[in-house]
C-alpha cells in the first residue's frame, strides 16, 4: 500500500511540473498573475521579521516559494515611480523614463507628477465629491510593460489592472494597454481611476465606493501593546491648519492595506479575473509601509508591527486567491520599488555619521551663491520685484513662475537639483555650464560627488563607484538638472527618513516567486529587479517587455532539470 501510495504521489508531482512546462498565457496557465509591491521593503526586513510572520503571508514565500535574498536595483534613482516602472517594463530609468516620481517642466514652468495627464479627468467619484483638476495616465513611459506584451500576445483578450493607494504605483508597472488602474482619491479616500482607461466607472467601482468599506477605517485609535495611541483616523488638521485628507489619515496604518485588498478583492470578482482563456495579470502595491516608513524609519516597533499586520492581511489575501481562482492556478511575485535608510538619530547612536538637511535650505543656499556669481550679468538686467522662494507645495500648485533672474534653482529633489534654464540663459550661461557650476558648488556644501544632465545624455561620467548606477538612473524628460550625492546615512528631509540613493540600504528588496512553476528554496545569488519581467515572459511564453535588460531566473523553474538544489 506504501509503495502504491508513493506513485501516486509522484505521479501527482509530476502532473504539476508538466503542468509548469507547458504554461502559456495562451492556455491561462496560470489562470491568473499577481504581482505584490510592497512600497518601501527593505530586501532585510522580511529576513529580520521571519519569525513573527504567519504561515500563509510573506513566509507562504519566503518558506515555501523561490527565495531571492540578494536583489538590489543597479540605478540611482530608487524612487517610487522610478521602481515601479522597473518592475513592469525589466529595464530601469535609461529604458523607460521615469528618473522621479515629480520633475521640473520648462514648458509648464512648474513640477509635474510622473503620471498626471492633463487630457484625463477621474472617474469614479460620487456626485458632489470634490477631487484633483485632472487626473493621470501612462503617458511618459517610454516603453512597454508585461502587461503590454501580455496583452499583444492574446490579442488583447487577457485582462491586466493595477491598483494601489498611489497613483503611479497602480499605474505605471502595467503599462499603455492595461484594461485599467485603480488608485485612491487622497481627500476623499473613494477608489478611482482615469478617463484614459474607460469613459465611465465600471459599475463595481460605482458599488464599492458606495459600500462600507471606506468609512470602517475612519474613526479609530491604533494603539501599540501597552494601549497607547500610535495613529488615529479620528478627524484632524494637517500641519497647514486644513482638515487632513484620507490619505494622510489611514494611508499611515495598516487599515490603508486592509482597504486596498478590501478594493482588489471587489476588482478580482467583478472582473472574474483568474477565469478567462488566458492568463491574466493583477498588479496589487501596498502604499502604507512607505506612509509610515518615512515618519518612524525602518527599525521602529511601529514599523515592524505594520509589516506584521500587512502578513495577516496578505496571507487572507493569498487564501481568498486560492478560494476564487483555485490554489495551484495562480502565481505570484513578492518585491518593492525601493529600500530606506535608517532614520539619522538611530544611526548616530551607533557612531555612524548620519543627519537630516532641508532640500529648502540647501536650495537657499544654492540660490544665495549662484546670485553672487553672476551679480555683474545679473545687475546688467532690467529690474524685476523680488520673488519669495517658493515651498514644494507651493511650487507644485503654481501655474508658472514668475520670471525671477535670482531664482536658478527652482526645486531639490534630493538628490536632484533642478535649474530654470530661462534664468541661467538670460545671463547668457548654457546648460552644460550651468550643471557644471551648480555641482561644483554643491561640492562645496559638502556633496561627495555630482552628475550633469549633460554627462549622463552623453555617457561622459567621471569615474566612481555608482557611475553604472547613474548611467541607468538617465532620462530626457525634465528640464537641465544636476543630481547629486552626500555621504552614506544623509538624509534629503529635513525630519523623519528617505530614500532616493544607490547605497544598498535604498537599494537592496526583496524578490520571491510562488506557484506550481516554481522551484521552492532559498537562492544567494545576486540579481536584480528588472529579471521579475522577464521571469514572468518566460513563464508564459510571451515576449518580454520592449526594452528589457533583466533575465529570466531559470534556476527557480520546476522544469529546469539543470537547476541545482537550493539552499533550504
Amino acid at each position: 500500500m506504501r509503495h502504491l501510495i508513493r506513485n501516486a504521489i509522484a505521479l501527482f508531482l509530476l502532473g504539476l511540473v508538466a503542468v509548469a512546462a507547458f504554461a502559456t498565457a495562451y492556455d491561462a496557465q496560470p489562470k491568473l498573475v499577481v504581482i505584490v509591491v510592497v512600497d518601501q521593503l527593505r530586501g532585510d526586513l522580511l529576513e529580520r521579521h521571519h519569525d513573527a510572520f504567519a504561515e500563509g503571508g510573506f513566509r507562504r514565500l519566503m518558506d515555501h516559494g523561490a527565495w531571492f535574498t540578494s536583489c538590489y536595483y543597479n540605478y540611482a534613482a530608487t524612487k517610487t515611480a522610478p521602481g515601479h516602472s522597473t518592475i513592469g517594463t525589466g529595464t530601469y530609468s535609461l529604458g523607460h523614463g521615469i528618473f522621479a516620481n515629480e520633475w521640473w517642466d520648462p514648458r509648464e514652468r512648474r513640477i509635474v507628477s510622473s503620471v498626471e495627464d492633463e487630457n484625463t479627468h477621474v472617474l469614479g467619484l460620487p456626485a458632489g465629491t470634490t477631487g484633483e483638476k485632472w487626473s493621470a495616465s501612462p503617458h511618459n513611459l517610454l516603453t512597454d510593460t508585461i502587461g503590454d506584451e501580455l496583452k499583444l500576445a492574446t490579442g488583447g483578450k487577457a485582462r491586466v489592472y493595477g491598483i494601489s493607494l498611489k497613483d503611479r504605483a497602480a499605474i505605471l508597472p502595467v503599462g499603455w494597454s492595461a484594461d485599467a488602474a485603480f488608485f485612491l482619491d487622497p481627500q476623499s479616500g473613494y477608489i478611482v481611476t482615469s478617463s484614459y482607461y474607460m469613459e465611465q466607472a465600471p459599475q463595481w467601482l460605482t458599488q464599492f465606493n458606495a459600500g462600507p468599506a471606506r468609512a470602517s477605517y475612519l474613526n479609530r485609535e491604533l494603539k501599540d501593546a501597552a494601549g497607547n495611541v500610535l495613529r488615529t483616523t479620528f478627524p484632524q488638521k494637517n500641519s497647514k491648519g486644513n482638515a487632513a485628507g484620507y490619505y494622510d489619515l489611514v494611508g499611515p496604518t495598516p487599515w490603508g492595506n486592509d482597504y486596498l485588498v478590501d478594493a482588489a478583492k471587489a476588482l478580482i470578482a467583478s472582473e472574474k479575473l483568474g477565469h478567462g482563456t488566458n492568463t491574466d495579470l493583477l498588479e496589487v502595491s501596498f502604499s502604507s509601509p512607505d506612509i509610515l516608513g518615512h515618519k518612524v524609519g525602518p527599525d521602529a516597533d511601529e514599523d515592524r508591527n505594520m509589516l506584521i499586520a500587512l502578513d495577516r492581511t496578505l496571507a487572507g489575501f493569498f487564501a481568498y486567491l486560492d478560494e476564487s481562482v483555485g490554489a495551484g492556478n495562480w502565481a505570484v511575485a513578492l518585491t518593492a520599488d525601493h529600500g530606506v535608510a535608517p532614520m539619522a538619530d538611530y544611526a548616530g547612536k551607533l557612531r555612524i555619521p548620519a543627519f537630516n538637511f532641508s532640500p529648502e535650505d540647501l536650495q537657499n543656499q544654492l540660490n544665495h551663491m549662484l546670485k553672487l556669481r553672476y551679480a555683474k550679468q545679473l545687475a546688467a538686467l532690467p529690474k524685476s520685484a523680488p520673488v519669495k522662494t517658493l515651498t514644494k507645495d507651493e511650487t507644485k500648485k503654481a501655474a508658472s513662475l514668475p520670471d525671477d533672474p535670482n531664482r536658478f534653482v527652482v526645486y531639490i529633489d534630493y538628490p536632484t537639483v533642478h535649474l530654470d534654464g530661462d534664468a541661467f540663459e538670460r545671463v547668457k550661461v548654457t546648460q552644460a555650464e550651468a550643471e557644471k557650476t551648480v555641482g561644483e558648488l554643491m561640492l562645496k556644501l559638502g556633496f561627495r560627488s555630482y552628475t550633469t544632465k549633460t554627462e549622463m545624455a552623453a555617457g561622459e561620467l567621471r569615474n566612481s563607484v555608482f557611475r553604472q548606477q547613474t548611467l541607468n538612473a538617465y532620462s530626457p524628460l525634465g528640464g537641465w538638472y544636476v543630481t547629486g550625492l552626500y555621504p552614506p546615512f544623509q538624509v534629503g528631509y529635513a525630519s523623519g527618513t528617505g530614500h532616493a540613493l544607490p547605497y544598498s540600504y535604498d537599494a537592496h528588496v526583496p524578490l520571491a516567486f510562488y506557484g506550481t512553476a516554481f522551484r521552492p528554496g532559498i537562492y544567494r545569488q545576486d540579481v536584480e529587479p528588472v529579471d521579475l519581467a522577464v521571469t514572468f515572459s518566460s513563464l508564459l511564453r510571451i515576449n518580454k517587455p520592449a526594452s528589457a535588460v533583466g533575465r529570466a531566473l531559470h534556476e527557480a523553474f520546476m522544469d529546469n532539470p539543470a537547476a541545482s538544489a537550493p539552499a533550504k
